[in-house]
């Protein structure tokens, strides 16, 4: 049998035969309390109890009889035709922050944008968000960003800098001086023309590209391979078996968005599809993508150049193409193999390593396997990623040498994120213009002798073409909150162009798109339509299909080889929430859970539990990496022995109080290779400082105490039986005995379905609530209390095959090295038999007529008896009073970020329970949409937070009485069940049977004698 586990303390106390003493849970005990807390419970007795209720009931009574205060409301003089007081406005735009895109559609309430949902027209994303993408709306009131432009750091007017910069221009023009823009990644047409506009203006002008995660490799790659220095289509959802060599992307690679959707369409099963995708990953560190494949393989970074060469020799010699001498591979690829050759033109191979030999191999394999032209074709290019590590060496050598005059950084900021910024800051002092043009001071901006401060995409105007021929619109959804300025308006000024950004845009797409479609006599219906829709795609020429170039590999295979390194191999990485650390100070992201170790407000140094074992290293132990920096330890299953993986995005300087002080800045540990930033780094030493430092993490304490949470099976098994891994369900249904009547409704019965195959784990559903409900950051010392205020969690659980009768001195493997895992979203379960509704001496919880286990703020009096009464550990309690209050300086904390606040859904005051609602004011709304509309519901009109936010469609919402809809034919289906559903609490949410595309792995029978790993 499996077995399941949170925490490796959780499964250390499995490995004991002999029953543990259970924890109480911190909302009952002392356990999680403060020192004042834990002796202010443990002082109190019935006479300090009657004597606080007499006081509070006095206190009440004296508030209710004193006046409210004065909250004054200033009208419109001429209200806006499209604003009605309390109504919402929709507006498409585009989300792009030089890294991450998505076409967005903003919510905006009296004239403050306060929720990011995905797009359903774009043909990339079709809807889908992520976390980063979710909290972006947070980033907007954050009153740390540059509210004015600076001169030599002291505030300046924009006439001042536009002049000077004018003057010192046209200076550098007339001695033919070297000005150069050093930017991240620029998609817009638009703005490429404005480049254009300026450089024609300042003709010595040179565009150099910066990525914080450079993808320069995979660029020359291609242009040596296939003689195109592009980046190609990926279409995971075409493809039958998927092959990631440390490519994360359902996480961070390229467009994770758009490849979690693909890759979910190949996860799905029902009655019509009954074949999905094998997934096999090759990786350095356990990863949101690792942790989704259904065969991981656990290696270090210097394995994956041999197992490639490998795996190409074995292709090779199917195809009688040469092959090339290559010591063994450390793991077998014997499945592998003979899966892709049965899948040839319908698989595919990827890597995220930014090596151009790597990248050229890819090419090879991908090449072999005909893949060229389906799941892997350059008919419309992605062009994000388009930085040149080798430009970028240069320029830093250019201005070493004093060859650059003038130098503009656009939306990037090498100080912090490059390996070599002391070279970079050096150069910069050798410049005689610097200006910066971000939304922050940050840590480059403060050498600059100007900054022009760049406005936040939800007060820009803007277009994309993230592929081409296919293009967004983005448009203001609130004037400037501070005195800043779009970057492409600031070159127009600087170019002599006196024609604002809008009008620009406007003009470009007249002169270049307007003729590209046949659908609008005129410019302006198409416009407005586009304008309003935020997409609009066109026919490409079709590409004739490149052939591979195999002298370059050949030529070049002997330097994938190099001696095995000492010491550790470290890889850096991209988190889920803060990234490449441009966002972090949003506290939503700093306080959302890693998808896999769960841990917030910090990074760490990840290894594995043996290895730290193996040297005497415990979990929070404080080690010195390279006597550059010291970071605390987390123990991560799956992270492979002799490897570490640190978060990059941490340690920034005076960003903003959410962010300073908050990890270490580890960008300075990469490197250079064979001319590439590199972030995996051979030979690095560790060495304990003595030192320990408390980690914060979430729900490593609710534990499956040995209950089927999660239900999963194999592609075969479920085949032979549509219940296989789920037989419980039936056993449960026909043991279910209860005092209570089975509640009827006669209307709506609202429930919720979660796809286990589906849901990767991502989080955006997690931030999409924070947003909607006004759910509270608390804070790292508040989350090492456990009190954790998400309404929604999504558990991750490890799990290991042991012995099919487990006895009472049955030991399990206690230093996983490779862990499966399973992600499982959990909310309020809203039952129709709820054991928290019997217990409230208030009736603060009651059950509506729709199945909805409803919370009345106003009624509670905060006992917890609720918390006590669920069995799923979904209810929170305000323990402080979260808003308005200093200990506490958040979003809700200023009158600026709490602009955010949705004003549809209350804000909890201290000593109130909450959770889930299932965004009843959404239901609300749409019902009376529709009662106005004289028309019924229609199926997937409600959308819950979560369930808009997702990029997999692993959520699914709607009206179980009806038989129609998509949650009644999920309710159906003989993969579904519920949690705990021998308790018989008649839950609302079900879930889908996890499927696993993999061969059954029998038990071993001998692991209760594994001395080894005791």
């Amino acid at each position: 049998m499996k077995k399941y586990w949170k925490s490796l303390d959780e499964l250390k106390d499995k490995s004991i035969g002999s029953d543990i003493e259970k924890k109480p849970e911190p909302e009952f005990s002392i356990e999680g309390l403060s020192e004042v807390e834990v002796s202010d419970k443990l002082k109190s007795n019935r006479r300090d109890f009657l004597k606080f209720f007499g006081f509070s009931v006095g206190t009440a009574a004296l508030a209710s009889s004193c006046e409210m205060p004065v909250r004054k409301a200033i009208p419109y003089l001429s209200a806006p035709e499209e604003v009605i007081p309390g109504m919402a406005n929709y507006y498409a735009s585009t989300f792009f922050d030089g890294h991450d895109f998505c076409p967005v559609v903003v919510k905006v309430r009296d004239g403050r944008p306060i929720k990011i949902e995905g797009n359903e027209l774009s043909n990339i994303t079709h809807g889908g968000t992520s976390a980063r993408i979710q909290a972006s709306v947070l980033n907007l009131y954050d009153s740390a960003r540059q509210q004015y432009p600076l001169k030599n750091g002291s505030k300046a007017n924009w006439d001042t800098v536009d002049q000077e910069i004018k003057n010192k221009l046209q200076e550098i023009a007339e001695k033919e001086g070297k000005i150069a823009i050093l930017t991240s990644t620029i998609i817009s047409p638009s703005f490429l023309q404005v480049i254009e506009e300026f450089k024609a203006q300042y003709p010595s002008t040179e565009v150099v590209y910066y990525d914080t995660i450079s993808y320069s490799a995979m660029r020359m790659a291609n242009k040596q391979t296939f003689g195109k220095a592009e980046i190609p289509s990926y279409r995971f959802d075409e493809a039958a078996v998927i092959v990631g060599f440390n490519a994360d992307f359902l996480g961070s690679w390229l467009s994770p968005v758009e490849f979690a959707r693909q890759y979910a369409k190949t996860r799905e099963l029902n009655e019509e599809k009954t074949t999905m995708s094998k997934h096999y990953q090759f990786e350095s560190y356990m990863s949101l993508t690792g942790s989704n494949a259904d065969i991981r393989y656990s290696i270090k970074p210097s394995d994956e150049a041999v197992i490639l060469l490998n795996l190409y020799n074995r292709i090779a010699e199917k195809s009688d193409m040469p092959t090339f001498g290559v010591e063994d591979s450390p793991v077998s690829l014997d499945q592998l193999v003979d899966d892709l050759m049965k899948n040839q033109s319908k698989s595919l191979i990827v890597s995220g390593t930014n090596d151009i030999y790597i990248q050229a191999l890819v090419n090879g394999i991908n090449f072999l396997l005909a893949n060229l032209g389906g799941t892997f074709n350059f008919e419309r290019s992605l062009n994000t990623r388009k930085g040149c590590d080798q430009k970028f060496n240069g320029l830093i050598k250019d201005m070493n040498d004093g060859h650059i005059d003038a130098l503009f950084m656009v939306n990037v900021n090498p100080i912090y994120d490059h390996f070599d910024s002391a070279s970079f800051e050096l150069g910069m002092k050798q410049v005689g213009l610097t200006v910066a043009m971000s939304e922050y001071h940050d840590e480059s901006a403060k050498l600059a002798s100007y900054v022009c401060p760049d406005s936040h995409y939800l007060e820009s105007w803007s277009d994309a073409e993230p592929y081409t021929g296919m293009f967004t619109l983005g448009q203001p959804a609130i004037q400037t909150i501070f005195d800043t300025r779009q970057a492409p308006e600031s070159f127009l000024k600087w170019a002599g162009i006196e024609t604002d950004y809008h009008t620009y845009i406007q003009n470009y797409w007249e002169n270049n798109l307007f003729d590209k479609q046949d659908q609008y006599l005129t410019f302006n219906d198409f416009w407005n339509h586009t304008l309003q829709n935020g997409v609009f795609d066109i026919e490409v020429p079709v590409a004739e299909c490149p052939m591979y170039d195999f002298e370059f590999i050949g030529s070049n295979a002997n330097k994938l080889i190099s001696e095995k390194p000492d010491g550790l191999e470290l890889v850096l990485y991209e988190k889920i929430g803060i990234g490449t650390g441009k966002m972090a100070n949003n506290p939503w992201l700093q306080e959302l859970p890693d998808p896999i170790s769960k841990g917030v407000w910090d990074n760490y140094i990840a290894l594995s539990p043996k290895y730290a074992r193996d040297n005497q290293i415990t979990q929070e132990d404080v080690v010195n990496i390279n006597g550059q920096l010291t970071l605390p330890v987390m123990y991560q299953p799956g992270q492979p022995y002799g490897t570490a993986a640190i978060a990059i995005g941490y340690g920034r300087v005076e960003i903003g109080k959410v962010a300073n002080g908050i990890g270490k800045n580890v960008y300075p540990l990469s490197s250079m290779k064979n001319g590439y930033k590199q972030f995996n780094i051979a030979g690095i030493t560790i060495e304990k400082t003595g030192d320990t430092y408390p980690l914060a993490t979430t729900q490593t304490h609710h534990s499956m105490e040995g209950r089927p949470l999660v239900r999963e099976t194999v592609l075969d098994s479920w085949k032979e039986k549509k219940n296989s891994g789920n037989e419980l369900h039936e056993i449960n249904e026909k043991k279910a005995v209860s005092l209570y009547k089975k509640p009827e409704y006669e209307g709506f019965h609202w429930g919720l379905g979660v796809d286990l195959n589906k849901c990767i784990g991502c989080s955006a559903c997690v931030v999409a609530c924070q947003a909607e409900n006004n759910v509270a950051v608390i804070g790292k010392e508040e989350v090492k209390n456990r009190r954790i205020m998400h309404w929604l969690r999504i558990d991750r659980y490890y799990s290991l095959i042991g012995p099919e009768k487990p006895g009472p001195d049955t030991i399990y493997r206690i230093e996983p090295e490779n862990p499966e895992v399973v992600h499982q979203p959990v909310m309020c379960q809203h039952c129709d038999n709820a054991p928290c509704e019997n217990v409230c001496p208030v009736a603060a919880t009651p059950h509506s007529k729709e199945g909805l286990n409803q919370m009345a703020y106003n009624r509670c009096i905060g006992t917890r008896y609720c918390m006590n009464n669920c069995p799923y550990r979904v209810r929170r309690f305000n323990w402080y009073r979260f808003v308005d209050n200093d200990k506490f300086d958040f979003n809700q904390n200023g009158q600026l970020s709490k602009m955010v606040l949705n004003p549809d859904v209350v804000v909890r005051e201290r000593g109130v329970v909450e959770k889930c609602s299932f965004c009843v004011q959404r239901i609300q709304e749409k019902k009376l949409d529709a009662k106005k509309q004289g028309r019924l519901l229609r199926d997937g009109e409600i959308k819950t937070a979560c369930e808009q936010a997702c990029p997999t469609n692993a959520l699914v919402f709607g009206d179980m009485n009806n038989s129609d809809t998509r949650i009644a034919q999920i309710k159906a289906d003989p993969r579904t069940y519920n949690l705990l559903e021998e308790l018989h609490t008649l839950s609302s949410v079900s879930y889908l049977t996890k499927v696993r595309n993999k061969d059954y792995v029998p038990p071993v029978e001998d692991w209760g004698h594994d001395e080894e790993h005791a």
